[in-house]
This record gives C-alpha cells, structure tokens and sequence, in this order.
C-alpha cells in the first residue's frame, strides 16, 4: 500500500480508527474524515506517528455539499483516489425499539447517515477511479444486513440496504477494473456494540483484529474480485 490514496469515512473511533492505523502502518496515504473534530485529530496524530501523510477532515459525509469538499480536497491534495471505504455509520436510538415503535425522526437519520453516505462518497469517488481503470471500494456491512433480526431496526435495514448498493455497483462496475466489495467485521469491542447490546456477556474481538482482510481487498492481490461478501472474523466469503 505504499504511496496508495485511501479514504476513509468514520474514522475516528472503533474501526475507523483502526483501518487508519492499519493502512498507516503500510504506508498509505491517507483521508480521513468524521463528525467529530477532537477524536478526528488524534488519530490523525496517531497515524502520522508512521511517517505517512494524513489529512483528517470534519465532515458529515450524508451531506452532499460536506462529501464534495471533502473528496475535491482529498483529490487536490493527493492527485487521486485508489481505495475507498465507506465506514461511517451510526446505530440510532439505544436501546433499539421494536419497528413498531420506531421514531421516524431516527429512521430516517439513520437511513440517511448509513446509506444516503455510501451512495454520495461512492458516486463522487468513482470517476476518477474510472478515468485510471482502478479502485477499490470496500463497504462495511454487519450480521443484521445479511439477516433480519427482531429489535435490530433501522441500522439492521440500512446494513441491508448497503448490501444491495454493493452488488449494484459492482454490476454496473463489472467491465471495469473498479471494484466494490463489503465486509461484516463480525462483533467488535466497539462503542456502538456496547450500546446495541448492553448487557454482552462474551468476549469479543478488537477492532484491530479484523483488519486483514480490508487491508487484502485494497491490495492488488484482490483485483479480480468484486460484488463479493466477506466476514472478517471468518477470513473468508459468506
């Protein structure tokens, strides 16, 4: 990956942060962004540390005005754009409510956070992956967007929903050397795990351990696959 463009949305905590740090440590140069500016910094810190450069970028990527300045920066900064993948994402109320009792209000947010993101970073990175032939595009999926589960709500629906922009594209992708994969990273010792199951009793990975196979995917090892699901803590495809 060295010298490699790799943007990341929803970079500043959990897996973001980890992907950055993983990338960083193989040389990538790197673009980062979130919502939050005070832990967007310091991992843009922490991946400097490994002597690559960084730029760390306050934006709300289900904007379509925050999503150009940040790719049109990204791109005047660094010449393209080789990997990219769709992070950010947010679970909405905690504890979940049952569909039949869902504010719309979140919903809604969450839909829109979650998938209207995904399909606005995709869209305005891909023409410069086309106009080189090359790119990789990796969405972050989950267990509850490959099966519907009771009290997994909006976030599980928006999993699903991300699942599908992944095959389109990479249908609509498929006589190109752009490519577009996803990845369940499985339960992680994250902030959103500990609000969507309060009460976990069992151990779980680390952020940092499912990061091979994002790492694989932006590789050129993985230029032939595209429209494929893969589950970290599996190491292989679903």
């Amino acid at each position: 990956m060295k010298n490699k463009v790799v943007l990341i949305t929803g970079a500043s905590r959990g897996l973001g942060r980890a992907l950055t740090i993983a990338f960083a440590k193989e040389g990538a140069k790197l673009a980062i962004c979130a919502r939050s500016e005070e832990s967007l910094q310091m991992v843009r810190k922490e991946a400097e540390a490994f002597g690559v450069d960084v730029l760390a970028i306050t934006a709300d990527v289900s904007n379509a005005r925050d999503v150009e300045r940040f790719v049109a920066t990204t791109e005047s900064a660094f010449g393209q754009i080789d990997v990219l993948i769709n992070n950010a994402s947010i679970l909405g109320p905690s504890p979940m409510p049952m569909l039949l009792d869902y504010p719309e209000e979140d919903f809604a947010e969450v839909v829109k956070v979650n998938v209207n993101s995904t399909f606005l970073v995709t869209r305005r990175v891909i023409p410069g992956m086309l106009e080189r032939n090359n790119g990789s595009i990796i969405n972050v999926t989950s267990e509850a967007g490959n099966t519907g589960y009771a009290g997994w709500g909006a976030y599980g629906i928006s999993k699903f929903a991300i699942e599908g922009l992944t095959e389109t594209w990479a249908d609509e992708l498929s006589e190109t050397n752009v490519r577009v994969n996803m990845v369940d990273p499985g339960e992680m010792n994250t902030e959103m795990h500990r609000l969507a199951v309060p009460d976990c009793d069992y151990p779980l990975a680390e952020p940092e351990d499912v990061v091979d196979v994002f790492l694989y995917l932006a590789s050129a090892t993985s230029e032939e696959i595209s429209g494929k699901r893969f589950e970290a803590q599996s190491e292989g495809e679903s």
